[in-house]
């Protein structure tokens, strides 16, 4: 393992943190708050440990996929404990636990909060910003940010990209993966300054337009409203919605869009299975929460809650404009479901991601042919290409690894003796970065109430989540840091 590498690109990660804190800072002043301390300390430390981690830079840089893994896996959690600092120093979550907890899900762009209504509409300019802004750097990964920055990233630096990026399969857009990463935060950044210009034309200013634009694009759901996008007029709602399932899309295709290869957008496998599960699911709760629940909502509006909702919870932003909670069970259940399947590979959306539930769904009709003609030889395909078995046998480690750590936090936080719908829905909704869960963690609900040890499984379950596992488990594994 190449520790001193390591160690260098932390101390990047630490520069990088401190030029981003500026931002809310300078939001601060602005409105006149002057929090001063609570962000330039921060920016001290991280300018200051950053500086004493690139002092020198090692002889070697060469690393491999164990390092990516560990420097992912490291990175996030370092950007978190840093993160947290200004709302603990400001007063705004003065508890350290609780504001690890908020930056975690704000990082990982799960949206889980320990904050209510009054304290969420209580933040300053300064905090509120921080707060949503977490969430448009984890969508991406600052990790492909600093890729995209640094002059000396080369072919190596792969490892970096499939450590931190969601899916089951990550690949160069072009020959050079600094580039690769430019074209993915341009269009990143493309769509984010579309979206507040729509957003800006309806009914929130300019500050409220940036900052729930921030939230959707890093596919978050924090708001500076108690009653989240509900706050808003059916225009922005309907705009938010649309902009969710775009940022719940596999980026590469919007590249593909660039280059006029409409053809291979529209063949894209995935994202008709994306859109097919998103419709469906928007007919059926639509006639579910209609007929079963509330006939005296005009059948727009509820088809405008049941759409967004949908693609709230398939994306893992986890907005809400109505309170689920009190929906018919069979809505309640198809949304449990999307949290799981969640938006598509490649995009800024947590959940299995949609092409490993496609894979799974083939390769599980691939075995019951097998037992039915033994000596069948038959490919799981994709877009009509075959898929090779080492991906398909990931696909179904991963799905199984998922299950267990599900299972595992679930067992370890029902020593707080909550309801199980409950805990159940909590560690889904953070495993899979949605945010909102069930009863207690609904839309009109938090976090607050669970212990320490409890936040801190599920902080960790955000970041297994976020991260798809493996970078959180190899830092746990002693041979991990053996030396080559």
């Amino acid at each position: 393992m190449n520790h001193k590498m390591i160690f260098y690109t932390l101390g990047q990660i630490l520069k990088l943190e401190a030029a981003l804190l500026v931002l809310p800072f300078a939001v601060s002043l602005i409105y006149g708050e002057f929090e001063i301390l609570a962000f330039v300390i921060p920016i001290a430390i991280s300018v200051g440990l950053g500086f004493l981690l690139t002092i020198k830079k090692p002889a070697t840089t060469n690393f491999y996929a164990k390092d990516g893994f560990v420097i992912v896996g490291l990175s996030w959690i370092v950007l978190s404990v840093i993160g947290c600092l200004p709302f603990i120093i400001s007063g705004a979550i003065p508890k350290f636990f609780d504001a690890l907890f908020e930056t975690i899900s704000g990082f990982t762009t799960t949206g889980a909060t320990i904050l209510d209504g009054t304290r969420i509409e209580g933040l300053t300019h300064g905090m509120a910003f921080w707060r949503c802004f977490t969430h448009w750097i984890g969508g991406m990964g600052v990790l492909v940010f600093v890729l995209a920055i640094l002059p000396n990233a080369d072919g190596k630096s792969i490892h970096i990209l499939r450590a931190e990026s969601p899916g089951p399969q990550v690949g160069k857009l072009v020959s050079k993966i600094r580039i690769t990463a430019r074209i993915l935060y341009l269009i990143y950044i493309a769509i984010t300054v579309t979206e507040i210009i729509f957003l800006v034309c309806g009914d929130m200013n300019l500050f409220e337009a940036i900052v729930h634009t921030f939230s959707t694009a890093g596919t978050g759901g924090f708001s500076t409203k108690a009653d989240s996008i509900g706050a808003f007029s059916a225009y922005s709602q309907v705009v938010i919605g649309i902009f969710m399932l775009l940022f719940g899309m596999n980026f590469n295709l919007f590249y593909l869009l660039l280059l006029g290869n409409i053809k291979s957008v529209l063949k894209n496998e995935e994202l008709r299975w994306y859109l097919g599960i998103a419709i469906t699911a928007t007919i059926i709760v639509t006639f579910n929460v209609f007929y079963g629940y509330d006939r005296i909502t005009p059948i727009g509006e509820t088809i405008r809650n049941a759409f967004f909702s949908v693609s709230s919870i398939m994306t893992t932003t986890g907005f809400c404009t109505a309170n689920f909670d009190l929906w018919p069970t069979l809505s309640k259940s198809i949304l449990i479901i999307l949290m799981f399947i969640g938006s598509m590979a490649g995009s800024t959306g947590g959940g299995l991601k949609v092409s490993r539930i496609v894979i799974l769904f083939k390769s599980f009709k691939r075995e019951i042919k097998k037992l039915l003609h033994p000596n069948i030889v038959e490919p799981v395909k994709v877009d009509g290409k075959g898929i090779d078995d080492g991906v398909v046998k990931a696909v179904n480690s991963y799905f199984v690894a998922i299950i267990v750590i599900f299972l595992l936090a679930c067992l370890l936080i029902s020593i707080d003796g909550f309801s199980i719908a409950t805990n159940i829905t909590a560690v889904a909704a953070c495993l899979n970065n949605v945010g909102p869960g069930l009863e207690m963690v609904g839309p009109i609900g938090n976090y607050s109430a669970f212990s320490i040890f409890s936040k801190l499984v599920l902080s960790l379950s955000m970041l297994v989540g976020r991260l798809e596992v493996y970078p959180i488990l190899m830092l746990f594994n002693p041979r991990t840091y053996r030396s080559y």
